[in-house]
């Protein structure tokens, strides 16, 4: 079964647009930012709602840490990755 031209000539193009689609994707942004670098804090809890605890940390963007069974004020060690909002207890 040969291929035609035209055939040739749009697998050639489709491959070339692939190839510059993920050489431009990992320029534009790097792999290495879908691995956040995972932070350890000590933090006092605001507030229980229901399992949901609500902490202040020092890169001010409150996390959100759920299934927990703190109550408000106790200290407990979180981890986080760096940037998001979501937190988990290492350590009461």
């Amino acid at each position: 079964m040969e291929l035609s031209s035209s055939k040739k000539t749009s697998i050639v193009f489709v491959g070339a647009f692939l190839l510059a689609g993920i050489v431009l994707s990992t320029l534009v942004f790097p792999f290495c930012n879908l691995i956040r670098e995972d932070v350890f804090e000590k933090v006092i809890i605001l507030n229980n709602d229901n399992g949901v605890c609500y902490v202040e940390t020092s890169d001010i963007i409150p996390k959100i840490i759920e299934d927990c069974t703190l109550k408000s004020g106790d200290v407990a060690t979180i981890k986080f990755g760096e940037g998001l909002a979501w937190a988990t207890i290492v350590e009461p």
